[in-house]
């Protein structure tokens, strides 16, 4: 599995212009207008990894297949969206599918480029956004608990459900600490409860410590995750090619692309971790959640294979790099015999034996 990141945001804050930076592409139509995006554009962009491209070269392999992230970009959000105002409802549904928000935010001003409020104020914005998402969960909970006067809810759920009404009216958006309970309320469609980040765009000449607009955010945000960036300058940066690339970015002072912080907090953010499949035929990147234990992982590649698991086979990469195979692993006692109980770990390699 990978995971799917829905990029939101007021109208004219960058999304389009970050969208097709991240996906190289030019799928999102970026202008001075209010609702330029309509329908979410769709990317699908490979987490690049060294360990993968090592394990192919030295197994040979014929193929090899990265783990991928999907981005969508989701129409601007205006202020009543959750009442249905411009296209609120779309916007709503959109990001129902996605399993974490990256919620970007002007921190730049300029006078080609309009704002929906006529000033430039990120907390504002981002407020706009908590609140439409709060509003909607509020009218959705309230949907749902009508249905408990048909009995189509349990008294758990009631329960859970008025708990969770009763912070959201407070403007209380945080996860609950009890595991089960953020289960029951991601099924049913809470918006407020998705994982998140916040993006400051800044301009060029903030990139690499931030503007007053970004630490303004920083300050009103300090438990969550911010990155900062510049969409224009990851735009230009995919219309390189490598080595120019690696030389812009040394001009601008930009340690890593803003694709690769995002890559790196979204997995941080949804606690994701990565095991690796190689041999002649292929070699593979898989992605898990953390703690996730062997036959579950076993279940990404098919899902026969978590009823059928007997063992599985692991070698830690780096044991891999320094041996050159799984033979020579097995021959040096690197290669270990793990069963049901097994949490797999970053990095591991490993070869599942399941009943045919």
């Amino acid at each position: 599995m990978g995971f799917k990141c829905g990029i939101v945001g007021l109208p004219n804050v960058g999304k389009s212009t970050l969208f097709n930076a991240l996906t190289a592409s030019r799928k999102a139509e970026a202008a001075n207008f209010p609702f330029c995006t309509i329908d979410p554009n769709i990317g699908v962009v490979s987490v690049m990894d060294d360990r993968l491209d090592k394990l192919t070269d030295l197994s040979k392999s014929k193929k090899k297949i990265y783990a991928n992230i999907t981005f969508v970009d989701i129409a601007g959000l205006v202020k009543g969206a959750s009442r249905g105002e411009g296209l609120g409802n779309k916007f709503l549904s959109h990001i129902r599918e996605v399993d974490a928000i990256i919620h970007l935010t002007r921190c730049f001003a300029s006078d080609q480029i309009t704002h929906v409020n006529s000033i430039v104020n990120p907390v504002d914005d981002l407020e706009t956004i908590k609140t439409e998402i709060i509003l909607s969960d509020i009218s959705l909970i309230q949907k749902k608990l009508e249905k408990s006067k048909k009995k189509l809810l349990s008294s758990k759920e009631v329960e859970i459900l008025e708990k969770k009404l009763n912070l959201l009216n407070k403007g209380d958006d945080k996860l609950s600490d009890n595991k089960e309970e953020n289960i029951f309320l991601s099924s049913i469609g809470l918006l407020s409860i998705k994982p998140r980040i916040i993006v400051c765009n800044v301009d060029e000449a903030s990139l690499a410590k931030g503007n007053d607009y970004s630490n303004k955010v920083i300050e009103n945000y300090p438990d969550e995750k911010v990155v900062i960036i510049c969409a224009d300058i990851e735009d230009q940066i995919m219309n390189l090619d490598k080595s120019e690339q690696v030389n812009f970015m040394n001009e601008v002072g930009m340690e890593k692309t803003g694709l690769n912080q995002l890559i790196k907090t979204g997995y941080d953010l949804l606690n994701l971790e990565t095991f690796f499949t190689s041999g002649p035929l292929e070699s593979r990147a898989w992605t898990v959640k953390k703690n996730t234990l062997a036959p579950k992982a076993a279940s990404v590649i098919h899902t026969d294979f978590e009823k059928n698991f007997i063992k599985a086979e692991a070698i830690d990469c780096e044991d891999f790099f320094k041996f050159g195979s799984a033979e020579k692993c097995k021959e040096n006692g690197r290669m270990r015999i793990e069963g049901k109980d097994y949490i797999v770990k970053d990095g591991d390699v490993l070869f599942f034996r399941v009943n045919s």
